[in-house]
């Protein structure tokens, strides 16, 4: 009896630990096209290396951020002494935010995008997206969630009914 109860615990934590090919749940994430990336004529390009790279694009729209709603979205930074300045790029011009989805897809996104500063970007991971069109740090081109807490967070804050679940008001990227 002891046997047959070891194998069937150790069969269901293998099974656990190494999903069937193709049974992998998708992820939803949220990715943002910043100020720079739409006026310097990316979108189209960016787009195509999402769905290339196998994201389903759910939902776009096109924002203007104010100054109240980029504040609460990069909330997490208020604190930090690049705020004002970030604060004042968001709200520079529009941003095309997209809920993304695929298996993997926060850290699949995060790999995509490249560095947060894009000029390491551009010599670390040259074809990552922010080496295609960001310029420096803050001015990077794109936004992408860093974990599925922050993924929920940002998506329902721009798509109230796509996310739903626990919020986390801290993550590290720009």
């Amino acid at each position: 009896m002891i046997p047959r109860l070891f194998f069937s615990v150790l069969f269901l934590v293998l099974a656990a630990s190494f999903p069937i090919s193709g049974s992998e749940e998708k992820e939803k994430t949220l990715a943002m096209i910043k100020p720079d990336g739409l006026l310097g004529n990316y979108t189209e390009r960016i787009k195509e290396v999402i769905v290339d790279y196998g994201f389903s694009i759910l939902r776009e729209i096109t924002a203007q951020l104010d100054q109240d709603s980029a504040s609460s979205f990069y909330a997490e930074h208020s604190s930090r002494s690049f705020f004002p300045s970030l604060i004042k790029y968001m709200t520079s011009g529009p941003v095309l935010v997209m809920v993304l989805e695929k298996e993997n897809a926060i850290a699949d996104w995060r790999t995509l995008i490249g560095p947060t500063d894009a000029c390491k970007a551009k010599i670390t991971h040259p074809n990552s997206i922010r080496a295609m069109c960001g310029q420096d740090s803050e001015k990077n081109c794109v936004h992408g969630s860093d974990s599925l807490l922050s993924a929920q967070r940002e998506i329902s804050f721009f798509f109230e009914d796509v996310s739903s679940g626990e919020t986390n008001t801290t993550h590290d990227e720009l």
